[in-house]
């Protein structure tokens, strides 16, 4: 049965001996807590997710940052994908596709996704020279947050930079084109399951 708009909520708390995760996510409210994972820049990055995926989304973390942020971000990825998987149900009803291109100044990004159930991460920044960092984050912590996400929440995605090399704006404008994208998809918009197959 598929669940109503009030059900779709979901409290995931990880702990790992790096890391220790909470993520509250209610896909049907905006109403968001200040993420608090230690690390600034992810701060900023999950707030942006929450505010442009019109997602009521907690994030209190810790994790060791003293060795880098690596572990952090890719667990935080790893917790967001468990919680939308249970807050999703068993996606009888939603839009299942998203897409959304963002442009930041001189950045241009643009994300593809699908609540297929089966993950899935074509990630094209990795192969372009992307310069620099974010407050010690790179593009390739943000894959990891990404292949995280989508290993724990079956989500098919395709990340296109399609102009862009400093690190800060690629990553803000990935991140905010993911969260467009995601709340089209995760829209209600029947009561059927899209899928030929009976099954997301």
């Amino acid at each position: 049965m598929a669940l109503t708009a009030t059900e779709r909520r979901a409290t995931v708390h990880r702990v790992t001996s790096e890391t220790d995760i909470t993520v509250t996510l209610n896909l049907d409210s905006a109403t968001s807590a200040p993420p608090a994972t230690g690390h600034g820049f992810l701060d900023h990055m999950l707030d942006a997710l929450a505010r442009h995926g019109r997602l009521g989304l907690s994030v209190q973390a810790k994790g060791d940052l003293h060795i880098e942020p690596h572990h952090l971000v890719e667990d935080v990825g790893i917790t967001l994908g468990q919680a939308l998987t249970q807050a999703l149900g068993d996606r009888r009803g939603i839009e299942r596709y998203g897409s959304a291109f963002v442009p930041m100044d001189e950045t241009l990004a643009h994300v593809v996704l699908d609540l297929s159930g089966r993950a899935h991460l074509a990630f094209e920044p990795e192969r372009l020279d992307v310069w620099g960092d974010a407050g010690g984050m790179t593009h390739y912590h943000l894959r990891e947050f990404l292949r995280g996400l989508c290993n724990h929440a079956g989500i098919t995605m395709h990340v296109r930079l399609l102009a862009g090399r400093e690190a800060h704006h690629v990553i803000e404008a990935i991140v905010k084109a993911l969260a467009r994208a995601l709340r089209d998809a995760v829209r209600v918009t029947s009561e059927e399951l899209a899928s030929t197959k009976g099954l997301l």
